[in-house]
């Protein structure tokens, strides 16, 4: 399909663009943009007064399939992308059977291929069955197609394995994503040491639990020379850390997600299962120090950790419900209104950690730009309109979210993917 976008303001980081102007797409690619494009096109689509951006890239994301679809799978989890505006997902191998397996893996691409409506990334645990005793074969799971490692959820906690891992990842330049956190330190822990705990009477997880696992991994990475990237990243601590690796020139990237650059523990006003996340919310000082390693450039991305579940896994017992919420679908909102429309960031910048960094962090130079040659992922986002979040209105299959009822600006109206209309408003 040939489809003439006209008239957005382009936000293309990759190449310093923040301008009006138009791009055509034919053949699942961006084949020409520049102003005032008057071609012939199956499709024109006005995008006037919209940013015209990327597509979004979420590093962190639950599908639940195979083995947990009773939360979401791929078609439901896709769809939910492309609602959001996300066009390429990263999925975590914490399914069942955990992804440790060529026939697994394969599995997740032929239904992505058949029933995806975003690019689904899949990523390999370290160890067979998430145990973490026994490192999965590597090379079998890296032909297979597996985009980088993560044993997401916990760490490997055996260092030695770890490190062993580390070393094997980095001779094939493989991507790690971590997970960091101290599986003993952090024992029934279900919500932040402080206000929260002692609030609702219930084990704390103090920052510590993860900061203790990010220094160890930041050392181990400058050793092996992996590529390391930090995933939902929490504290203070870990953005301290961050820039102190940096500073090393140790290849280590993080991300922050939008409910801990917005939401802390002293917004926990009720025994609600939707505000219990892992990490969990933080204190203020944390958050302002996310916010800050966002608008300095140490936190490199931003994404979800789309974690959806059934509703029975939910309530109001902080003890007995399941970690997580869903994001995909309220991350560009929510991304605009706490941190674009405040002017932490600019409008490109949101664009640069939502795609264009994502896209570096993977090493793929197909995705993450709208220059000409490039995939055609498009994301059409009006920052003018203002609505109020619907968890009843979600293409997921969950609806475990703590922002529902709140109000936000800027909307997701169309999501192009691979030169096809996915999602339109």
């Amino acid at each position: 399909m040939k489809i003439l976008i006209q008239n957005g303001r382009l936000l293309d980081p990759a190449s310093g663009i923040d301008q009006i102007m138009d791009i055509l797409i034919e053949d699942k690619k961006i084949i020409k943009r520049g102003e005032h494009l008057t071609e012939e096109a199956e499709r024109v689509v006005d995008a006037s007064g919209c940013f015209v951006m990327p597509g979004l890239i979420d590093l962190h994301v639950h599908l639940r399939d195979p083995g947990l679809t009773h939360k979401e799978d791929i078609e439901t989890g896709t769809k939910a992308a492309a609602r959001g505006g996300v066009t390429t997902v990263c999925a975590m191998p914490n399914t069942k059977p955990v992804v440790d397996s060529r026939e697994t893996l394969e599995y997740i691409y032929k239904k992505a291929s058949e029933k995806g409506s975003a690019r689904v990334l899949q990523l390999s645990a370290f160890t067979k069955g998430m145990e973490g005793k026994e490192l999965v074969d590597i090379d079998e799971m890296i032909e297979a197609g597996a985009a980088a490692f993560s044993e997401d959820g916990k760490s490997v906690m055996d260092i030695c394995l770890y490190e062993k891992a580390l070393e094997e990842l980095a001779k094939r330049d493989m991507l790690v994503m971590a997970h960091c956190e101290d599986k003993n330190l952090v024992g029934k822990g279900v919500l932040n040491k402080g206000v929260a705990s002692k609030k609702y009477n219930v084990p704390g997880i103090e920052n510590a639990v993860e900061d203790i696992i990010t220094a160890r991994d930041i050392f181990l990475s400058n050793e092996t020379k992996v590529r390391l990237h930090l995933c939902h990243c929490s504290t203070k601590g870990v953005v301290e850390l961050i820039k102190m690796a940096k500073s090393m020139g140790i290849q280590v990237t993080g991300e922050v997600c939008p409910h801990h650059f917005i939401l802390t523990d002293a917004d926990i006003k009720e025994a609600d299962g939707n505000y219990k996340m892992n990490p969990p919310l933080r204190t203020r000082e944390d958050v302002d120090a996310l916010i800050e390693g966002l608008r300095d450039g140490i936190i490199d991305a931003i994404s979800t950790d789309h974690a959806p579940h059934h509703e029975s896994e939910k309530g109001s017992d902080f003890t007995k419900c399941a970690f997580g919420i869903v994001g995909l679908e309220t991350s560009a909102s929510l991304t605009y209104t706490y941190l674009v429309k405040t002017g932490v960031l600019t409008p490109l910048q949101m664009a640069e950690k939502m795609s264009a960094n994502p896209a570096k962090i993977l090493k793929r130079n197909d995705i993450g730009s709208l220059q000409e040659g490039k995939m055609a992922d498009v994301l059409i986002f009006d920052p003018n309109v203002e609505y109020k979040i619907d968890k009843n209105d979600f293409a997921s299959k969950a609806q475990n979210t703590p922002f529902d009822g709140m109000d936000v600006t800027g909307q997701v109206k169309m999501t192009i993917f691979e030169g096809n209309i996915v999602y339109e408003a």
